[in-house]
């Protein structure tokens, strides 16, 4: 399947996009709002309603934003290259988890996106007043998985 059909049918088939798609498929962050499926060989995420996609969207760019010095940009106007999007999203992630739940914070999984958004806009009041300074420190701290070496 060329690539552009493939993006043309994911489109069609995935009305509602989980914008912490990359996030969830590194098997490290679960959502109980994200429904899986497989399109030809690959896997893709979507949302099931539109608030939750809507909250994870406002949380993303947020921490885009706030994360612009670690990754070394000085403007994010959309997506970012793989790699830096896999630290955003698993770091930030992980660094709300650790400031909700200190007790937490050397683990490196986060067993429902949903909940912990829900816990930490109770704790801090909303996207706006989360603590971005200390969740960088661990969008600065996340390593995503390392290459292996040559054959």
């Amino acid at each position: 399947m060329e690539e552009d059909e493939y993006r043309s049918t994911y489109k069609t088939f995935n009305e509602r996009r989980c914008v912490l798609e990359k996030a969830l498929n590194t098997r490290k962050v679960a959502c109980s709002h994200a429904e899986r499926f497989f399109l030809a060989d690959r896997e893709g995420v979507g949302c099931k309603t539109d608030p939750a996609q809507r909250r994870c969207q406002d949380l993303l760019t947020r921490m885009r934003d706030s994360a612009r010095f670690v990754l070394q940009m000085t403007h994010i106007g959309g997506p970012l290259p793989h790699n830096k999007e896999i630290k955003v999203q698993v770091g930030g992630l992980l660094g709300i988890q650790a400031q909700i739940y200190p007790e937490r914070a050397a683990c490196d999984e986060i067993g429902d996106v949903f909940s912990l958004l829900n816990d930490a806009e109770l704790r801090f009041g909303g996207a706006a007043e989360f603590p971005y300074q200390d969740i960088v420190k661990l969008i600065a701290r996340y390593q995503n998985r390392t290459r292996r070496g040559e054959r």
